[in-house]
C-alpha cells in the first residue's frame, strides 16, 4: 500500500508518475492503490507505439473505460471492431475481452479507467491473445 497516503488524498505530478514500458509502448499509473491509496480507481495514461498494440485480454473482477486522448485506434470488444478516435469511449464489462492496436504511424495515447482495484497492482489481466477465436479474429 501506499507509504505516502493517508486517506486524504495526494498530488501526483507527471514526474512522479511510476511508468512501465512493455514492448507496445508505455503506461503510466495516474491511481493505483501503491502509489495513491485508491481502493476502487485505477487509472492509467496509455500510450501505444506505432504499428503497436494491447492484444486480446480481460480484466476478470474488474470494468474499464476506454477514452481516447489522442490518434485513432482499431478498438475490439469481444468479436466486435470499431475504429475509435480522440475524445471516443468505449466501456468494456468485466471479464470481456477486448483489444486496442494503433495501426498509424504515431503515437496514440488512451486513458484506461478500471474499477474497483485489485490487490496493491489494483490491476489483474488474462491474455487470451493465443487462444481461439481471439487468435484469428484479426487479419494483418
Amino acid at each position: 500500500m501506499c507509504s505516502v497516503c493517508d486517506g486524504k488524498g495526494r498530488f501526483l505530478t507527471a514526474e512522479d508518475m511510476s511508468r512501465e514500458y512493455p514492448e507496445w509502448g508505455s503506461l503510466g499509473w495516474a491511481s493505483r492503490p501503491e502509489d495513491t491509496g485508491s481502493k476502487n480507481l485505477v487509472v492509467i495514461e496509455v500510450t501505444l507505439a506505432p504499428g503497436q498494440g494491447h492484444d486480446f485480454h480481460k480484466h476478470p473482477q474488474q470494468e474499464e473505460i476506454i477514452y481516447m486522448i489522442d490518434g485513432t485506434v482499431e478498438q475490439w470488444l469481444r468479436d466486435e471492431k470499431q475504429i475509435i478516435s480522440k475524445g471516443d469511449v468505449t466501456f468494456v464489462p468485466m471479464d470481456t475481452v477486448h483489444a486496442s492496436f494503433n495501426d498509424s504511424d504515431k503515437e496514440v495515447k488512451i486513458l484506461a479507467i478500471l474499477s474497483p482495484a485489485i490487490g496493491d497492482a489494483g490491476y489483474e489481466l488474462e491474455d487470451v491473445s493465443e487462444e481461439a477465436p481471439w487468435n484469428g479474429l484479426r487479419q494483418n
